[in-house]
């Protein structure tokens, strides 16, 4: 079994897939807030049964999104401005003397 993983690979990783990044953790933090709210009223009856972290991993999923939020907006960002940098910048092999 230590032998299963030694070794080079049989094929390069596929690139990381890219889509809407930001819109998609903007939607699932907005999932977790509405979770919690809608659990909100029922606080007793999951008290009583001992399921109030059902409320509270909801709460925390929608604080966790907003880091996440913060996050993936700057990243993109950052690729933006690389891409444009990239543009800008003057090919240095161009110039060859």
């Amino acid at each position: 079994m230590a032998g299963l993983f030694t070794g080079s690979p049989k094929h390069e990783a596929p690139e990381p897939l890219e889509g809407p990044v930001v819109a998609t953790i903007i939607g699932g933090t907005i999932i977790w807030f509405a979770l919690f709210l809608v659990q909100l009223p029922f606080y007793g009856w999951f008290d009583d049964h001992g399921h109030t972290w059902w409320l509270w991993t909801c709460l925390a999923g929608g604080g966790l999104g907003f880091i996440g939020i913060w996050y993936v907006r700057r990243r993109d960002a950052a690729i933006k401005r690389a891409a444009a940098d990239g543009a800008a910048a003057p090919d240095p092999s161009a110039t060859a003397e």
